[in-house]
């Protein structure tokens, strides 16, 4: 397949700049894979399509802070700089994007106020270069600062300056392992209240990690979606979730990835048997049509931009003209895009 078979009208209009009032009241579009059916539900319905013993694998990564503001040294100007990820703790050396690109250069020093600062000490590509960060404290100081200061990464095309809401609702509510610079959006519309709606039916609550970056947000540039190349992103999987899900596997019962980022991390460590192994380490898989899942059965994902690789894996998963029919019904429909939008189960 080809990157353009995956275009479609960008539905601006229908982009989400906010969350929705409450977590588990976005709109949820039900697609049945065998029958092609499609239904329309609220995402708190979602607890009448499980049963006991089945799976739901959540993402519980956490949001960092990741975007700063601050003055090149001597010109004064101003520049914006996204941290990605920490390369080196003790040298306080970070992988970031700057932004205006072409006033950063490799030597330029950049002032954050309140005694943080940095200097440039390499290119990465176009926009990305390393950093190195001094603060007079220690390193738990160092990250207390950033985060003091940092301002939530909420995606460029929201179009607006973060909130306090965007604080809470710019993560899921079982996130709790620090380290992503976006978050796994289809876990936001979890309340709670569904969370223990689903415990109490007997589902098993699975938490695996991937700290994500910006790779998966990019649109595929190349036509040849082969080769495309994904950013690498950490991931952790433990014993006790793959023993879970395994025995879930056995059972025959129900395995439902939340996010794109939850089927990217299972389906990156996978046994002969087609069955998942612990992890901990880097994946840069990438998934797109044809494909052969092994894991889960089931998927719960937002509403995606063309051409993305996010909307690629959906349509692996489900199937090309199922998924880019749907995607036409929630324009007509008005389902909301993106993010902070609503959200798809496929069964």
């Amino acid at each position: 397949m080809k990157t353009s078979d995956f275009n479609f009208e960008n539905p601006l209009d229908l982009l989400a700049k906010f969350p929705s009032q409450e977590r588990d009241e976005s709109k949820l579009m039900i697609i049945h894979k065998n029958d092609k059916k499609i239904e329309h539900k609220l995402f708190k319905d979602l607890h009448h399509y499980f049963n006991e013993g089945d799976s739901i694998i959540l993402n519980n990564t956490k949001v960092f802070p990741a975007r700063l503001f601050g003055n090149k040294e001597k010109t004064e100007a101003k520049i914006e700089v996204f941290l990605l990820r920490e390369l080196d703790q003790k040298d306080r050396t970070w992988d970031v994007l700057v932004d205006p690109a072409r006033k950063v250069r490799v030597g330029n020093k950049l002032n954050f106020g309140s005694e943080l600062s940095g200097e440039v000490i390499d290119n990465t590509t176009s926009r990305g270069r390393i950093l190195q960060l001094n603060f007079p404290g220690n390193y738990n100081s160092l990250i207390k600062k950033i985060k003091e200061i940092g301002q939530t990464p909420l995606p460029k095309y929201i179009n607006r300056d973060p909130e306090e809401i965007d604080k809470k609702r710019y993560q899921t509510v079982y996130a709790t392992k620090e380290g992503s610079v976006a978050a796994p959006t289809a876990g936001l519309h979890f309340s709670k209240y569904l969370l223990k709606k689903l415990e109490l039916k007997g589902v098993n609550l699975v938490e695996i990690t991937l700290h994500l970056g910006l790779g998966s947000f990019i649109p595929v540039e190349v036509e040849d979606i082969s080769k495309h190349k994904m950013d690498s992103e950490k991931c952790f999987i433990n014993k006790t979730s793959c023993d879970i899900i395994n025995k879930t596997i056995k059972n025959k019962k129900r395995i439902c990835a939340v996010g794109t980022s939850s089927m990217r991390a299972i389906e990156s460590s996978i046994s002969s048997d087609k069955y998942l192994n612990p992890f901990s380490g880097w994946t840069n898989k990438f998934i797109f049509p044809p494909y052969d899942f092994s894991i889960a059965n089931s998927m719960i994902t937002n509403f995606h931009m063309p051409k993305s690789t996010l909307i690629m894996m959906t349509a692996a998963f489900a199937g090309f003209d199922l998924i880019m029919n749907a995607y036409k019904i929630a324009i007509q429909k008005k389902y909301r895009f993106y993010s902070y939008g609503d959200v798809m189960l496929i069964l």
